[in-house]
Protein backbone atom coordinates (compact mmCIF):
# COMPACT_ATOMS: atom_id res chain seq x y z
CA UNK A 1 0.00 0.00 0.00
CA UNK A 2 1.51 3.63 -0.80
CA UNK A 3 1.18 7.29 0.97
CA UNK A 4 -2.18 7.96 2.66
CA UNK A 5 -2.27 10.88 0.38
CA UNK A 6 -5.71 11.99 1.37
CA UNK A 7 -5.15 11.53 4.97
CA UNK A 8 -1.73 13.87 4.57
CA UNK A 9 -3.37 16.51 3.06
CA UNK A 10 -6.42 16.76 5.30
CA UNK A 11 -3.76 16.82 8.20
CA UNK A 12 -2.18 19.41 6.14
CA UNK A 13 -5.38 21.43 6.17
CA UNK A 14 -6.57 21.34 9.52
CA UNK A 15 -2.88 22.47 10.89
CA UNK A 16 -2.73 24.94 8.63
CA UNK A 17 -5.77 26.15 9.40
CA UNK A 18 -4.46 26.46 13.00
CA UNK A 19 -1.70 28.34 12.14
CA UNK A 20 -3.49 30.97 9.70
CA UNK A 21 -6.15 31.27 12.71
CA UNK A 22 -3.07 32.32 14.99
CA UNK A 23 -1.79 34.64 12.41
CA UNK A 24 -4.81 36.35 11.27
CA UNK A 25 -6.90 36.71 15.13
CA UNK A 26 -3.55 35.58 17.37
CA UNK A 27 -5.96 32.58 18.92
CA UNK A 28 -3.70 30.35 20.51
CA UNK A 29 -6.41 27.60 21.00
CA UNK A 30 -6.76 27.60 16.94
CA UNK A 31 -3.04 27.23 16.88
CA UNK A 32 -3.00 24.62 19.34
CA UNK A 33 -6.08 22.64 18.25
CA UNK A 34 -4.94 22.73 14.25
CA UNK A 35 -1.63 21.57 15.98
CA UNK A 36 -2.89 18.85 18.03
CA UNK A 37 -5.41 17.35 15.38
CA UNK A 38 -3.40 18.10 12.53
CA UNK A 39 -0.81 16.14 14.19
CA UNK A 40 -2.81 13.19 15.30
CA UNK A 41 -4.79 12.94 11.51
CA UNK A 42 -1.44 12.63 10.35
CA UNK A 43 -0.29 10.12 12.52
CA UNK A 44 -3.09 8.40 11.29
CA UNK A 45 -2.43 8.89 8.06
CA UNK A 46 0.82 7.17 8.52
CA UNK A 47 -0.74 4.51 10.34
CA UNK A 48 -3.18 3.82 7.29
CA UNK A 49 -0.39 4.11 4.92
CA UNK A 50 1.53 0.85 6.95
CA UNK A 51 -1.88 -0.82 7.55
CA UNK A 52 -4.87 -0.09 5.11
CA UNK A 53 -7.37 -1.64 7.94
CA UNK A 54 -6.10 0.78 10.76
CA UNK A 55 -8.27 3.58 10.44
CA UNK A 56 -9.43 4.19 14.29
CA UNK A 57 -6.76 7.20 15.24
CA UNK A 58 -7.55 8.58 11.68
CA UNK A 59 -11.17 7.93 12.29
CA UNK A 60 -11.05 9.25 15.95
CA UNK A 61 -9.56 12.74 14.62
CA UNK A 62 -11.70 13.55 11.94
CA UNK A 63 -15.02 12.28 14.11
CA UNK A 64 -14.42 14.80 16.53
CA UNK A 65 -13.33 17.79 14.32
CA UNK A 66 -16.25 16.97 12.31
CA UNK A 67 -18.50 17.01 15.11
CA UNK A 68 -16.86 20.21 16.72
CA UNK A 69 -16.62 21.90 13.87
CA UNK A 70 -19.69 21.13 12.75
CA UNK A 71 -21.34 22.83 15.66
CA UNK A 72 -19.75 25.98 15.04
CA UNK A 73 -20.22 26.19 11.73
CA UNK A 74 -24.54 25.63 12.53
CA UNK A 75 -23.70 28.54 15.25
CA UNK A 76 -22.25 31.02 13.40
CA UNK A 77 -23.04 30.51 9.60
CA UNK A 78 -19.59 31.07 8.84
CA UNK A 79 -17.75 29.19 6.23
CA UNK A 80 -14.25 30.04 7.21
CA UNK A 81 -13.24 28.23 8.94
CA UNK A 82 -15.41 25.90 10.94
CA UNK A 83 -17.84 24.91 7.70
CA UNK A 84 -14.67 24.31 5.58
CA UNK A 85 -12.83 21.47 8.50
CA UNK A 86 -16.53 20.43 9.13
CA UNK A 87 -17.04 19.31 5.61
CA UNK A 88 -13.09 18.00 4.96
CA UNK A 89 -13.88 15.79 8.48
CA UNK A 90 -17.13 14.38 6.80
CA UNK A 91 -15.83 13.44 4.08
CA UNK A 92 -12.88 11.83 5.73
CA UNK A 93 -15.21 10.66 8.15
CA UNK A 94 -17.39 8.85 5.16
CA UNK A 95 -13.76 7.75 3.74
CA UNK A 96 -12.63 5.81 6.22
CA UNK A 97 -15.81 4.23 6.96
CA UNK A 98 -15.73 2.73 3.48
CA UNK A 99 -12.30 1.46 4.02
CA UNK A 100 -13.77 -0.76 6.81
CA UNK A 101 -16.00 -2.29 4.08
CA UNK A 102 -13.01 -3.17 1.94
CA UNK A 103 -11.79 -6.59 0.98
CA UNK A 104 -8.27 -7.21 1.24
CA UNK A 105 -6.71 -7.49 -1.92
CA UNK A 106 -5.02 -11.28 -2.55
CA UNK A 107 -1.91 -10.44 -4.90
Amino acid sequence: MGLDWIGFGYAALVASGGIIGYAKAGSVPSLAAGLLFGGIAGLGAYQLSQDPKNIWLSLIASGTLAGIMGMRFYNSGKFMPAGLIAGASLVMVGRLGLKMYDKPHNG
